[in-house]
């Protein structure tokens, strides 16, 4: 069983309940065909800059590689016996890139530091 994370480049303003439907939609397969937004194409090359998805070492700490990337999303399926500091990575590099984290197990949504979510 893996650890599931993943990061989200949506508009300014997004809600937790907008980042909910698009997972939703990703899980039925529904992707937006255009562009991948910047920001998750930097946050991917800074995390398996440092975490290395391909190949995946015996010491990675992805339960899935390579991650599931889309125009405005990137999957993390990680090992759960992961060092801390990788989701500390994670969140820190979802931060620099301004965007927002889902967390699988219990649906919880985590914007950037310092964006405050519509109450």
């Amino acid at each position: 069983m893996s650890f599931d994370l993943s990061v989200w480049a949506l508009a300014d303003g997004a809600t937790p309940e907008d980042v909910r439907a698009a997972v939703q939609q990703c899980r039925s397969g529904r992707h937006h065909e255009r562009q991948p937004d910047p920001r998750c194409v930097a946050f991917y090359r800074a995390i398996t800059a440092r975490y290395p998805d391909q190949p995946a070492g015996p010491s990675t700490p992805w339960a899935v590689a390579p991650l599931h990337k889309a125009a405005d999303h990137i999957e993390l399926n990680l090992d759960p016996a992961c060092p801390d500091q990788v989701l500390l990575d994670i969140e820190r590099l979802a931060g620099e890139h301004r965007l927002m984290l889902f967390d699988a197990q219990d649906g919880s949504v985590y914007p950037p530091p310092g964006v405050r979510l519509p109450g």
